[in-house]
């Protein structure tokens, strides 16, 4: 009978056109909306991803890696001095401007690491060498710095070239890769001292301390007796990630907007299947009522109509997770479309295209149920 089944659906070729688009279009909302939500949420904690440590020590008040509220650099040595940890190291990180020698300006985010360990420096070196980062006057400027510094330049910067932040020079003399900034604008690594001098002048401008724990000690343990010995707050580098995802959510209208196309998606696909399938299910109800008459159950009719649709279910499903996927591949090359695609949102997409199967089997189960086998002579 599920042959049959089969038979019956891709007998009419229009419905089951109708009905696999519908499924692929709300597939390709809804997964593109979530990993463009999820592409975001990333670029949220960029430089944690950057800056690899597995503690961070901020003021008591911040709640997310982008906020910088400034400690005292007395604070790094404080929490130096806590029983089980191995090391502390301050960090800068704050907007600048970089001003170009056509006299452009393009924001950045200058990042300060230790001048001594450089803990926290780019791993991903694709042009010059991280030890010149000791020299005089110089940055590491990561490759989106590049493009945009780059731009109108009759050829692109690369490492020597040399432009101003706040007025003091800056010589690039290595260029890294790294992980596109929520705000837009490049990295720019340097020494903190260096950072210092090249961002405004103002009383406090340590923005966060670096700290790892000795051997044999976890991260959280660690974190929470820096937090009871300084007062300061202190994050394992999961839980600060975590802090920065909800506060983006609880504080921006991300969530709302990417929610929306989710549920627009859900529906729309939704609202095509089970007008298609209906239609389906009308214009072959005398051959359902044929098989009504030549004994098959209503059970037996249910199985069919659920063949059908979870083929067009599966079928919608993986061409929508393909086009996504391919879409998604090509806005990763360009660099300026936030773009994650997690295993979590082919389960969640999956689940909703199984509720609109369902919804769409359960419109044309509910017609079956009512059928009588004498339609068929009518």
């Amino acid at each position: 009978m599920i042959r049959i089944a089969l038979k019956m659906l891709f007998g009419d070729r229009g419905k089951y056109v109708m009905l696999i688009s519908g499924i692929t279009f709300a597939t390709l909302l809804m997964a593109q909306g979530m990993s463009l939500f999820c592409g975001l949420m990333s670029w949220t904690y960029s430089t944690m991803r950057n800056v690899n440590v597995p503690i961070w020590v901020a003021d008591p008040k911040v709640e997310q890696c982008n906020d910088n509220k400034p400690m005292r650099d007395t604070d790094t040595t404080r929490v130096r001095s806590v029983d089980g940890v191995a090391w502390a190291v301050p960090l800068y990180q704050g907007i600048s401007m970089a001003r170009l020698a056509d006299g452009a300006s393009k924001m950045i985010t200058l990042i300060g690491l230790d001048n001594n360990t450089l803990i926290g420096a780019p791993t991903r070196i694709i042009a010059g060498r991280l030890e010149d980062l000791r020299m005089p006057n110089t940055v590491i400027l990561d490759d989106f710095g590049v493009e945009r510094l780059s731009a109108g330049r009759a050829c692109p910067i690369r490492v020597g070239d040399v432009f101003e932040i706040n007025d003091r020079e800056a010589r690039i003399v290595a260029i890294c890769q790294s992980y596109r900034s929520f705000t837009g604008g490049p990295y720019v690594f340097t020494t903190y001292d260096r950072a210092v001098q090249y961002a405004p002048n103002q009383r406090k401008m340590l923005s966060f301390i670096l700290a790892a724990p000795q051997p044999g000690l976890t991260d959280q343990e660690v974190a929470q007796r820096i937090a009871a010995g300084t007062g300061l707050a202190a994050f394992t580098q999961h839980e600060f990630m975590w802090s920065t995802i909800l506060w983006y959510i609880k504080n921006t209208g991300i969530p709302i907007n990417v929610g929306t196309i989710v549920i627009i998606g859900f529906f729309i696909g939704a609202a095509i299947s089970g007008q298609t399938f209906y239609s389906f299910v009308l214009e072959n109800t005398r051959h359902f009522a044929a098989l009504r008459a030549m004994g098959a159950s209503s059970g037996t009719l249910c199985a069919m109509l659920l063949a059908q649709a979870v083929l067009v279910g599966f079928i919608g499903y993986g061409i929508g997770l393909g086009l996504v996927s391919v879409l998604g591949n090509n806005l990763l090359r360009l660099g300026k479309v936030p773009f994650l695609m997690l295993w979590q949102i082919t389960a969640v997409v999956g689940g909703a295209v199984l509720v609109i199967v369902a919804l769409s089997a359960l419109i044309g189960i509910l017609r079956i149920a009512r059928l009588e086998p004498a339609i068929v002579f009518r």
